[in-house]
């Protein structure tokens, strides 16, 4: 037992050591951009134990020359409630737990935008019930020390939009060889249904999702 207790000490206080470098960062990225998140190193580190080729693509853009309709496309894909809640959606949580009890499963999940930010910058893709509990701390602390703008300049410049593609600036160029400034309202939809599954989705094949996005955009005002 007191070998039991130490080793949930340990953990507790590497918990609390992640979370506190974390907050740091948080802070720090009101005025500096990242030079790199984890989901960028763990591609180059996967790339390099396959032995294969990796080209980082990534210009950071201020948000205002991210065109809004990418921008509408974007919340609207990912998060439609990102301008209501504070980090976590609670109402989109009790409906995908009302539907996984429903189905029987575990469905669908139900990150916010913040949350997705998070866990791009310090968390990388694989999935743990750590990560997943500090994902879910950290994104209301992100809220508190970011405005809602920043926090979306941060993720439409960082995410993951194809192999070694990060953010709307080189996703427009690799995708439709365009500067992001001149992405229309139909590309920012097919570049924002890209976005769930980066690495195999291209934008020319999402008929279907992009045309949901453009009716959720509608719904919206946008």
């Amino acid at each position: 037992m007191r070998w039991l207790r130490r080793i949930a000490l340990l953990v507790l206080a590497l918990l609390a050591a992640v979370h506190v470098v974390c907050s740091a960062a948080l802070i720090l990225l009101r005025w500096y951009n990242p030079p790199t998140t984890a989901v960028q190193a763990q591609r180059r580190i996967e790339s390099w134990l396959a032995g294969e080729q990796y080209t980082k693509r990534s210009v950071f853009l201020p948000l205002n020359r991210i065109p809004l309709d990418l921008q509408h496309a974007v919340v609207a894909a990912e998060d439609g409630r990102f301008y209501q809640h504070h980090g976590i959606d609670w109402l989109e949580l009790r409906k995908v737990a009302n539907q996984d009890l429903e189905k029987r499963r575990v469905g669908r999940g139900a990150s916010t935008i913040t949350q997705q930010l998070v866990k791009n910058l310090f968390f990388g893709t694989y999935r743990s019930g750590v990560r997943k509990l500090l994902e879910f701390t950290l994104a209301p602390l992100a809220e508190l020390i970011l405005s809602k703008q920043r926090i979306l300049e941060l993720y439409l410049n960082l995410i993951e939009w194809g192999p070694g593609v990060y953010g709307a600036e080189a996703a427009a160029r690799y995708h439709y060889g365009i500067p992001a400034g001149k992405v229309g309202r139909e590309a920012a939809a097919r570049l924002a249904a890209v976005i769930p599954a980066p690495r195999t989705r291209r934008p020319a094949r999402m008929d279907s999702y992009s045309a949901e996005i453009l009716a959720r955009m509608a719904r919206m005002g946008w």
